[in-house]
């Protein structure tokens, strides 16, 4: 459910110059000034209780509403705030010094000694008391050499949650709105253990007034440049502590750090300063994560910091401590749909480390199920399992050498483990055909590092694979499982080695193993996972192919179940790309909240069958990592919200293929354009491609009867031939100001109205004369 509450900054005066931007032509989504948040801090919030949170980021003022996924949280903004930024406090000082100076040549004038207090200073300056506090501020924090200002995280906004006691755990998207456009998430963790917040300066270690009073607990802290933050707590004897930190999981990406999240490390100390235990990760996952089983009665304190000493405001933590359940691992880490399986919990307090499952049958079948073990604390723990559609076995040991290996045929799953370091898992497989074998253990949660390779009878090595990359896992950034794909003749056995990189091993390092035939197949993700556009409007969106096992075909996209009026266009993405721009025009009427829009991709099977892949359209985000990393992170809904407002009418449409067009190449092609009225001036307007590709353009054409058109052109040099793809228009106008005395050369003014829907296209793959 949606919930969306008004802000208190709207004033009358902006309140008219809203109507007045929203009266004027312009696109859909407004990129330049769209709210951006950073961070919020806390991060989170216990259910059944209230608590204030300050988000960070930056064109955050303008925020008139606030979407947060799911039940049972009410939301109010409180206030918001910008400190100074150097252009404003430069000018405050020099309005001080010029007014200081001023008032001491009217005393020499007037034969006084003595210049004028401070106070007279500021109030003949006009100059209040909030401006001098913001001025402090500003001096304090310029005078720290560690601290590197960044105007993404200056703005700050806020909140006031309340989150009933029946509220689901676990975390939730938040956004902003403001007139014109969605911010991008953050994630809020609704919590169900008591919270506390750090109060600075918390760089020694506690005093017993400060301590930490009760167990379990989440501390929520945020660590600055050179920050090392301590928090005290009393433990007795034979407790057996987790000490969970999370901080990728609060803000999986940051674009403009290296090595693009905050990297923390954990020490554990006793009341005579000695380490006790120390992490900095957990297995393959950057936040760390300890378990500590107290040896005697005594004050301990939890350390936390950057590995590099770095720190600001989005550096933000949440370190949850207790005696609480914690899944180190699952085993096995799937199964076959249509069956019942016995999953095995290994980890720290779990009072229950069995769970019989039921898998959905095949028409309901999804590759991943989240499943969920309540324990006898009242806590549940869910984790994914996955799901395939083969025979599944498991690996038998010893199985590690050419006599004992394991025999099995394909296709299958094998569900094994490393039992211990230097482990290697050896299956002897049957020749005849193209073999592709995969691990997912990484994926599912594992911390092996795998490492795939297959011999001939003779030891022959004949593939190998370490590391594959799967870009639909957008927060993973070391992609460890193996993939090969190898012809084996038939006539001979053949043997598959699986091992762990690191020559690692243990319980919890769990592996499923597949071995089949190729399998095309795809997934999609769309971008961007929220749009405001007025009624009517054409909005573009980026839809992303990952294509597996030589998957060629083209996909047809279509909207499940839309509202309507909600239409796409382009909606054919071919088989030789993996990355298109289409175009969704939203309906003429608004929407009082968001509408969660489903898309779906389908194509056909290069088989006898000729059966249809459907696969689901995935809501992204299109996340930067350490300035050039891009990584597509899924959110939980694609968002549209359809503004009251109707949107700039078009001056003029175009008449729609119902194929695609056949450009020439090296030649131009007119597409002819249909007027809204017969008043309508051609030569006024002017079109231009929206991100096209190289050797494209476009441009008005008109003839002497008054009839025009669009007139692309293709250039033989540059543009590839049998390109296909889609073409969208933006449509503006561009008008030069009268000279006046204030500005004698005036600069032409662009009015924007908005964008065509997507035209197919397809370039010949010879040269067409002109």
């Amino acid at each position: 459910m949606t919930r969306t509450y008004p802000s208190p900054f709207l004033t009358p005066l902006s309140v008219a110059l809203l109507l007045l931007l929203n009266a004027a032509p312009a696109t859909a989504q407004r990129r330049g000034r769209d709210p951006h948040l950073a961070y919020a801090f806390p991060a989170g919030c216990q259910r059944g209780t209230e608590s204030e949170i300050v988000v960070g980021g930056q064109h955050l003022k303008d925020a008139t509403e606030i979407y947060l996924e799911g039940e049972d949280v009410d939301i109010e903004i409180i206030g918001w705030y910008r400190p100074l930024s150097r252009g404003e406090y430069t000018n405050l000082r020099m309005k001080i010094q010029e007014t200081k100076e001023a008032l001491i040549a009217e005393r020499e004038a007037a034969g006084q000694i003595g210049e004028p207090t401070d106070e007279e200073v500021m109030e003949a300056a006009g100059v209040t008391e909030e401006q001098r506090k913001e001025m402090e501020i500003y001096r304090q924090r310029d005078r720290d050499p560690k601290r590197q200002p960044n105007e993404q995280l200056e703005e700050q906004v806020t909140l006031r949650l309340v989150v009933a006691k029946q509220a689901e755990p676990g975390k939730r998207e938040l956004r902003f709105l403001t007139d014109g456009a969605i911010s991008n998430p953050i994630w809020l963790h609704i919590g169900r253990w008591h919270e506390v917040k750090e109060n600075e300066p918390n760089d020694r270690v506690f005093d017993a007034d400060d301590a930490v009073d009760a167990l379990p607990v989440v501390i929520n802290g945020q660590i600055m440049p050179g920050d090392t933050d301590r928090f005290a707590f009393e433990a007795t004897k034979g407790s057996k502590l987790v000490i969970d930190v999370a901080a990728r999981d609060v803000i999986p990406f940051l674009a403009d750090a290296v090595p693009g999240w905050f990297q923390a490390i954990v020490r554990l100390t006793d009341s005579a300063g000695n380490e006790v235990s120390y992490a900095d990760s957990f297995h393959y996952r950057q936040d760390p994560v300890l378990y500590f089983e107290v040896p005697r009665d005594d004050r301990y304190t939890i350390e936390i910091r950057d590995t590099l000493y770095r720190g600001r405001e989005d550096f933000v933590y949440r370190i949850t401590l207790g005696e609480i359940p914690f899944v180190t691992s699952v085993f096995p880490l799937g199964a076959s749909v249509d069956s019942e399986v016995t999953l095995l919990l290994n980890g720290w307090n779990l009072t229950d480390t069995q769970l019989p499952i039921k898998t959905m049958s095949r028409k309901q079948y999804r590759p991943t199920r989240w499943y969920t073990s309540q324990q006898s604390s009242g806590v549940s723990i869910r984790f994914p399992v996955q799901i395939d559609y083969w025979q599944e076995v498991f690996d038998e040991e010893p199985n590690d050498n050419y006599e004992n290996a394991q025999t099995i045929k394909t296709p299958v799953t094998v569900n094994g483990r490393i039992d211990q370091a230097g482990d290697e898992d050896i299956f002897r497989i049957a020749g005849g055909g193209r073999l592709v074998a995969e691990v997912h253990a990484r994926r599912l949660g594992s911390p092996v590092d795998s490492i795939l390779r297959i011999t001939d009878e003779t030891g022959q090595e004949i593939a190998f694979n370490d590391d594959h990359k799967d870009i639909t896992q957008a927060l993973q950034t070391h992609h460890a499982d193996s993939h090969l794909s190898v012809a084996l003749p038939a006539g001979s056995n053949y043997f598959l080695h699986l091992s762990d990189a690191q020559r690692k091993g243990g319980p919890d390092f769990s592996y499923r193993l597949s071995l089949r035939a190729p399998q095309a197949d795809f997934e999609l993700r769309v971008v961007p996972a929220s749009i405001i556009a007025r009624a009517g409007q054409v909005v573009p969106i980026t839809v992303f192919v990952m294509r597996r096992d030589g998957f060629a075909e083209d996909i047809a996209m279509r909207l499940i179940n839309a509202p309507e009026g909600f239409l796409l266009g382009g909606s054919l993405i071919p088989g030789s790309v993996d990355k298109i721009r289409m175009t969704l025009t939203v309906p003429k009427d608004a929407s009082e909240a968001p509408v969660a829009l489903e898309m779906e991709g389908v194509a056909r099977r290069r088989s006898r069958s000729r059966s249809e892949i459907v696969r689901p359209a995935i809501p992204a985000e299109n996340m930067m990592q350490a300035f050039i990393w891009y990584h597509l992170v899924t959110v939980e809904n694609w968002n549209v919200i359809v503004n009251g407002r109707p949107g700039a009418k078009l001056p003029f449409s175009v008449a729609m293929p119902r194929a695609s067009l056949q450009l020439p190449r090296g030649g131009d092609y007119l597409l002819k354009a249909i007027p809204a009225s017969q008043n309508i001036k051609p030569d006024d307007f002017h079109v231009e491609l929206s991100e096209p590709p190289a050797g494209l353009s476009a441009s008005i054409l008109t003839d002497p009867s008054g009839a025009f058109g669009i007139k692309i052109t293709t250039e033989e040099e540059e543009i590839e031939p049998g390109l296909r793809g889609n073409l969208i228009f933006s449509v503006y106008k561009e008008e030069t100001p009268k000279p006046t005395e204030q500005e004698p050369e005036p600069k032409p003014r662009r009015t924007d109205y908005g964008y065509l829907p997507a035209i197919p296209f397809e370039v010949a793959v010879r040269k067409t004369s002109r």
